[in-house]
């Protein structure tokens, strides 16, 4: 029967997609001649990925199951389904043989599109790293999985039925013919997760926007390159732009054995300031009056806005201001981002400061003024 590759994964005949994946995933981990350097490891893992390839594929593993290795590499049947036969032809290996099925080749050379290349970071760390890929023709990137439909110079089968045996062949027959190959499905490898950073923005710059350059050092996987390599990543904040605005920079980041590469996001926080808290679009900020100052009014006071410029606060002698009252002044707030040319609104609250003491002669005219 040839190479027997259930013992090589070393799982049962009936084992499902995941108990193969499982296998093959903690074999190919300890025999990588990257990670092992005995001299049997790479002919070994060699072994466990054309093991895998062929079980993986269940039209492979059907011919496998039935005929063994020789099957697959000696031109056996195709499973049912796959092309029917008429009366005088035969299957390769077999008297009277007219033809074979599917030929599939494994090769450990570094060159053409069939070859597997033991040695090759990109196509075997996608296997430790990313998803498994394939299904039904698929098979694992790098090996090759050449199917072919050689049909002979006198006749040959076809989809009427076949003919006599001796008239033409299948699968490494002698004949002319035509060559088909299945599309090589290449998972893509698994996407890391993104490197995330923070980026601490002024209000000020937040009103106006502001550009930033940032320099970002990156692992890298390619020696030649050295382990490290810098780039400077240009951030143009928008006025108005909030804080959680997430800025992403694809494929900026660390590199991976796989041959995947992070993305970067930066997020972006305000810095605090010493006046204004913002809210939404509105700004807010305090403002202190004495309790003289709230009772009987006529203060006039200036508030500096963000960009510069001074805002009148007043209140006339008739007005009362009590603690916590507020007053909007509409636009001079924090800009709209999705409506350019358009602000917020500036919200003064006032703190009314009260005496910590009072004498009694203060206390006596108040009760006069008050009563």
């Amino acid at each position: 029967m040839g190479a027997d590759y259930y013992g090589i994964l070393g799982v049962s005949k009936d084992a499902d997609e995941s108990q193969l994946k499982k296998a093959y995933r903690k074999l190919a981990l300890k025999y990588h001649p990257d990670k092992n350097s005995a001299k049997e490891a790479q002919k070994k893992f060699h072994d466990i990925s054309e093991a895998y390839e062929v079980l993986s594929d269940k039209d492979k593993r059907a011919i496998y199951d039935q005929y063994g290795e020789e099957g697959l590499k000696g031109g056996g049947p195709p499973p049912p389904g796959a092309g029917g036969f008429g009366g005088g032809g035969g299957f390769g290996g077999f008297p009277g043989g007219g033809g074979g099925g599917p030929s599939y080749t494994f090769s450990t050379g570094g060159g053409g599109a069939g070859g597997f290349r033991p040695t090759d970071a990109e196509d075997i760390f996608k296997q430790f790293f990313a998803s498994f890929g394939g299904g039904g023709g698929g098979g694992m990137p790098g090996m090759g999985a050449d199917e072919e439909d050689d049909m002979g110079g006198g006749g040959g089968f076809g989809g009427r039925g076949g003919m006599p045996g001796g008239m033409g062949g299948m699968g490494g027959m002698p004949g002319g013919g035509r060559r088909a190959r299945p599309a090589q499905h290449r998972p893509e490898p698994e996407k890391p997760p993104a490197l995330e950073r923070t980026l601490a923005v002024s209000l000020e710059d937040l009103a106006k926007g502001v550009t930033k350059r940032l320099k970002v050092t990156r692992k890298v996987t390619n020696p030649a390159s050295g382990r490290t390599s810098d780039k400077i990543l240009t951030i143009d904040v928008k006025p108005g732009w909030k804080a959680g605005t997430k800025i992403r920079f694809p494929r900026e980041g660390d590199e991976y054995p796989n041959g995947a590469i992070q993305d970067i996001v930066f997020t972006l926080e305000e810095k605090p300031h010493p006046v204004f808290t913002r809210k939404g679009d509105d700004l807010v900020m305090t403002l202190e009056l004495t309790l003289l100052e709230a009772l009987t009014g006529g203060f006039s006071k200036v508030v500096k806005t963000l960009d510069g410029r001074s805002l009148p606060v007043s209140a006339s002698s008739s007005k009362i201001t009590q603690p916590g009252q507020e007053e909007r002044f509409p636009g001079e707030g924090m800009p709209i981002s999705k409506k350019p040319g358009q602000k917020g609104d500036l919200i003064v609250k006032f703190d009314v400061k009260f005496p910590t003491t009072l004498t009694a002669a203060q206390k006596a005219e108040l009760k006069k003024i008050l009563s």
